[in-house]
């Protein structure tokens, strides 16, 4: 939950980098978050409510969050638009934000720290 709590707190800080475990875990999180929403809208009879308000509320920590994920491996936030391009770009996405840290410095800042 931490690293969740991390990702909403710093939903403007598009500079500096995040961990694989960050950026996942974040994910991870927010998954479990509207699995637990759709439940109870399926339950009460909603039709999308509680999750499009979540979807307002966490969008911008989410694209955030991704940003400083493809910082963290070299990549310009402008990546996040591939996901724009279907299936293919999804996928190019995944990997690029499945891949290790860069070990060092990069011109995004000092590797994270754990």
């Amino acid at each position: 939950m931490e690293w969740y709590l991390k990702a909403l707190k710093n939903y403007t800080g598009f500079q500096g980098r995040a961990t694989k475990k960050e950026y996942w875990m974040f994910m991870l999180y927010e998954g479990i978050i509207y699995l637990m929403l759709s439940v109870v809208e399926e339950i009460v009879g909603l039709s999308y409510i509680l999750t499009g308000i979540y979807f307002v509320f966490t969008f911008l920590p989410s694209l955030v969050v991704a940003c400083r994920r493809l910082h963290d491996t070299g990549r310009s936030g402008w990546w996040n638009l591939i996901i724009l391009v279907p299936i293919v770009g999804i996928i190019i996405f995944v990997v690029q934000t499945s891949r290790e840290s860069q070990a060092t410095n990069n011109p995004y800042g000092p590797k994270p720290v754990m």
